[in-house]
């Protein structure tokens, strides 16, 4: 974003990244699981909901019930062009400059976004948007320790453990106290099973030099090609570790 989302993910092109976003991060079974959680912390007379960073929209469209109409918004043409495809309604849009009358919508989720934003400052801005844009008693929707939910105490992650970013920028806690700053109280929780995301450590060196970890590992005295080389000294190359299980809270409008 410029503060822009675009600006937030430095190390990848998710222009480019849009074709094959899907398939490498668990397609629809993932989608599936966190349509239904998002879904389960809405308030039930919500008409109009918001989803910020919608990238393909695999999740989006899935955020369906009778009477509520949806809307994605993301910052990068090539993520936007394909929801579009999907059949999702999206604007091209900064998430901390919504287009969008204050007040004016009943929910807004973020599934897989704050996570990604680096830039100082930038996670308490698109909450603070987030909530601008809601109605009083309307709810805001996110996954929170995105991240840390990969730790499955697997050998990969005794791998990456010495390499891993010092601070989320989706921890549950920061995320909590920036709602509260904009008028945001806690309204419930849901876990999910992130399918298709238990990463063999073949599928690991190949994510880690891609830079689809950049927002979990920093990698300290060694290069990413180091890192991954490590990776690849592992047993079972392409057997999948555990799958992670999400977390996602839910925040009303005061």
């Amino acid at each position: 974003m410029t503060t822009h989302i675009q600006t937030a993910r430095p190390l990848l092109d998710y222009d480019a990244e849009a074709a094959a976003y899907d398939t490498s991060r668990g397609g629809a079974p993932r989608a599936e699981a966190a349509a239904a959680a998002v879904l389960r912390l809405l308030p039930a007379d919500a008409e109009t909901l918001l989803d910020l960073g919608c990238g393909t929209g695999i999740v989006t469209r899935r955020l369906t019930r009778p009477g509520l109409r949806v809307l994605g918004a993301d910052a990068s043409h090539g993520m936007a062009s394909t929801a579009l495809r999907r059949g999702v309604p999206v604007a091209l849009a900064d998430a901390a400059r919504l287009p969008v009358r204050s007040g004016s919508v009943d929910a807004v989720s973020a599934v897989w976004l704050l996570h990604l934003l680096r830039q100082p400052g930038l996670v308490p801005a698109v909450i603070a948007e987030a909530g601008r844009v809601l109605r009083p008693g309307g709810v805001f929707v996110t996954t929170v320790d995105k991240d840390s939910a990969h730790d499955v105490g697997s050998d990969i992650d005794a791998v990456f453990a010495a390499h891993l970013a010092p601070t989320p920028a989706d921890a549950s806690g920061d995320v909590e106290a920036y709602a509260a700053r904009a008028g945001l109280l806690p309204a419930g929780e849901a876990l999910f099973t992130g399918h298709g995301q238990g990463r063999s450590p073949r599928a690991s060196a190949e994510a880690l030099l891609a830079g689809r970890y950049a927002s979990r590992i920093a990698p300290r005295g060694i290069t990413a090609q180091e890192l991954a080389a490590r990776l690849e000294l592992l047993p079972d190359q392409d057997v999948p570790r555990a799958e992670p299980t999400y977390r996602v809270r839910g925040f009303v409008r005061v």
